[in-house]
């Protein structure tokens, strides 16, 4: 390592360091560059929170070489409790820590392919015409007049939260082209199926509970 390389924006997954997105040699740059980062990140509507079946919460961290001893960092939990945040590097001391959001993508059945939520609204809620997004199991389906497409993601739970954060993200923008529906009766999940087999999509997809991605 350079040892003009003062400071460093590194990823924590589970307050562990994932990887060391960049490194500089002054306090003005690093800062700049993270604050950059964070801003770029309220643009994510749907991140990640679970890898290979288990919970995972993703932060940014900026962090200082030092130059004597460690100082102490702490930050709030959820109840409001000061937690110590403890780093396994003893050269660098913590500057600034906070939430960041990896972006989640979403699995298209009859395409297979993975996209973006970004990519998805474009493509598939475009601001024209009534579109209508039901959950099955871990998939949903977005309707829109005789077309239906069907969309997997990793689980209820994460099927769930899609649907709530896209929700609440149409509600900011005032959108109103889109009806969601998570709790669909057991007549309109009947009905999603056969047209839903009719369009080729096998019952085996369409009655799995969940899907195991590979390790990122």
């Amino acid at each position: 390592m350079d040892l003009n390389e003062n400071y460093i924006v590194v990823l924590f997954k589970n307050k562990t360091k994932r990887r060391i997105i960049k490194k500089f040699k002054t306090h003005k740059r690093a800062k700049s560059y993270f604050d950059s980062l964070v801003e770029q990140n309220q643009s994510i509507i749907f991140g990640v929170e679970t890898e290979n079946g288990k919970q995972c919460k993703y932060e940014l961290g900026l962090l200082e070489k030092t130059s004597g001893s460690l100082l102490p960092f702490f930050v709030k939990d959820e109840l409001g409790r000061q937690i110590k945040v403890e780093l396994e590097d003893p050269d660098y001391n913590l500057i600034n820590i906070v939430p960041y959001k990896k972006e989640e993508f979403i699995y298209n059945v009859k395409t297979k392919e993975r996209m973006s939520v970004n990519k998805f609204m474009t493509k598939y809620l475009p601001k024209t015409g009534f579109k209508l997004v039901s959950k099955i199991n871990h998939k949903i389906t977005v309707q829109n007049d005789e077309k239906i497409d069907l969309f997997s993601l990793k689980s209820d739970d994460d099927c769930d939260r899609f649907i709530d954060e896209l929700s609440t993200y149409f509600i900011s923008q005032k959108r109103v082209d889109t009806m969601f529906v998570k709790d669909t009766s057991v007549e309109q999940k009947k009905y999603l199926y056969e047209i839903l087999e009719q369009s080729g999509i096998p019952k085996s997809i369409l009655y799995r509970r969940f899907t195991t991605y590979k390790r990122s």
